[in-house]
């Protein structure tokens, strides 16, 4: 499991239009992972981030939402919901196991596994600068341009 401080190796993604997006890149990287497309709280959290794109992209950053879900799940969402920010289908659970996300779960008396809400800002250099794990979606967005603001 990553943690801050640590340098991560490049890996790849493919987003809703089914273009690759490669880590590292120009810029500082926000990559928020989200349980599942068109539930009630990631779709408030997608939705947060989107409004404040143009914000976040003012302090030199880029996002990113991370889910299990398929890319054709991601592009019907980002239809729905009109999001520009690249949603990223990660089926294989390669990069949420890395980054220790992929996490069991206990919902009325049920255990699954399943994509642990959390937020990671990683440097240019793939260094991972900030982890928020267990996030609430309140708020978050805030707290994260806060953070964007003090680098």
């Amino acid at each position: 499991m990553v943690k801050e401080g640590i340098k991560l190796s490049p890996f790849k993604l493919i987003n809703q239009n089914g273009e690759i997006i490669r880590f590292p890149n120009k810029k500082v990287s926000i990559l928020f992972f989200y349980p599942k497309a068109n539930t009630p709280g990631c779709t408030k959290e997608v939705v947060e981030f989107e409004s404040n794109l143009k914000k976040i992209k003012k302090l030199n950053a880029c996002v990113y939402g991370v889910s299990k879900d398929s890319i054709k799940r991601q592009k019907n969402f980002s239809d729905k919901f009109n999001i520009s920010l690249d949603l990223l289908s990660d089926e294989n659970n390669d990069i949420s196991e890395k980054f220790g996300v992929w996490v069991k779960k206990s919902m009325y008396g049920r255990t699954f596994f399943g994509i642990e809400r959390s937020t990671f800002v990683l440097g240019k250099n793939m260094k991972i600068l900030k982890e928020w794990r267990k996030v609430k979606v309140r708020d978050h967005v805030l707290e994260v341009m806060s953070f964007l603001k003090s680098i």
